[in-house]
């Protein structure tokens, strides 16, 4: 006689409503981060590859870089991360209407990040949470989104997390790239705005497939399923050109901020802070000095982190308020370049 199975219930109904009232735009709440414990130096560095914290510093200006612990996934920096940004918003899990995950070092391919860290985090099942993959722009991505999702009335309150354990795809015997990643998370909450002139007020995004090979992971996917092969040929981890990168991304997100700054009619005078995505000193340098943006405006913490890919923006977000250097009302730009070609800006108002 055949056993009959009974499968869980999927929970689809809410207890807040499906829709709610369209805003004039949308607005961060709240910042938080999760950034582990683990310290990786540059002289840990030179024991393992053969470099120098002097060539590192001079062409990265990266000191050390943070690695997550074994067993701790992306996720569970998502969770710690998002619990921050809840108690900077004055919120909880039950005001969440949406969860979108940017990273490209998920827990598993399938399911997201996002779907890991809803029941960790305690958020209401029924709400829908993604990931996305757009690399370094992911949190700039995701904030467009939360945008739009906000402004159409379909959700009132969104979280954006930026979250990555780049450790975990780098190839620890390539010089070039192992000097450069690190492990964190920043997640931001989205909300209603107050008015005109609050919150995200302007923003670009872009992207340019036909140069993705000069940035990315071969192995994994259906181009190149895992086998002996792969993983012998260190196809599961990063691979990048230097240098071609190096010239696409200082031209994009240069572009990136003029539009942005074009659209809202405002000039570097009128940015208090400035917080690029954190890859490389000298590209932070460049693209500033193309904006007119002096240094003391830019939040820097590459020296710290590491590229963090799309943690990068929210961590160094989390940090400067933290630090006083972001204050309420304060008109601050970000911008991002990353794996795909994508890159984006956004002007908000703090």
């Amino acid at each position: 006689m055949a056993t009959t199975v009974r499968l869980p219930e999927i929970q689809t109904k809410t207890k807040r409503p499906t829709r709610f009232p369209v805003a004039l735009g949308s607005r961060i709440m709240g910042i938080g981060s999760s950034i582990p414990a683990g310290v990786l130096t540059n002289a840990d560095l030179e024991r393992r590859v053969d470099t120098s914290d002097e060539w590192i510093v001079t062409r990265t200006g990266i000191h050390e870089r943070r690695v997550a612990p074994p067993g701790v996934d992306t996720s569970d920096l998502v969770v710690e991360a998002s619990q921050n940004a809840l108690i900077d918003a004055g919120l909880t899990v039950d005001d969440i209407d949406a969860l979108i995950v940017a990273t490209v070092s998920p827990d598993t391919m399938v399911s997201s990040c996002a779907a890991w860290a809803q029941p960790k985090l305690g958020l209401r099942r029924g709400i829908p949470v993604f990931d996305i993959t757009a690399a370094c722009s992911g949190w700039l991505y995701g904030t467009i989104l939360a945008d739009s999702l906000v402004r159409s009335g379909t959700a009132q309150h969104v979280l954006v997390a930026g979250a990555e354990e780049l450790s975990r795809i780098t190839n620890w015997n390539d010089r070039t790239t192992c000097v450069l990643f690190g492990d964190g998370a920043g997640v931001s909450v989205h909300g209603p705005n107050k008015g005109k002139g609050d919150g995200v007020i302007a923003h670009t995004w872009g992207a340019d497939g036909s140069l993705a090979h000069l940035l990315w992971q071969p192995g994994g996917g259906t181009r190149h399923p895992a086998s002996h092969e792969t993983v012998d040929q260190s196809m599961h981890t990063v691979q990048m050109q230097g240098n071609e990168v190096y010239k696409h991304a200082v031209r994009a997100m240069q572009q990136a901020v003029s539009d942005v700054m074009e659209e809202a009619g405002v000039t570097a005078d009128d940015i208090d802070v400035f917080v690029p995505h954190q890859a490389n000193l000298r590209i932070i340098e460049a693209t500033a000095q193309r904006a007119g943006l002096s240094m003391d405006k830019v939040v820097v913490t590459i020296n710290k982190y590491g590229n963090v890919s799309a943690a990068s923006i929210p961590m160094a977000l989390a940090d400067a308020q933290r630090e006083g250097r972001i204050k309420s009302g304060d008109l601050v730009l970000t911008a991002a370049f990353g794996a795909g070609f994508t890159w984006g800006a956004a002007l908000i108002r703090w």
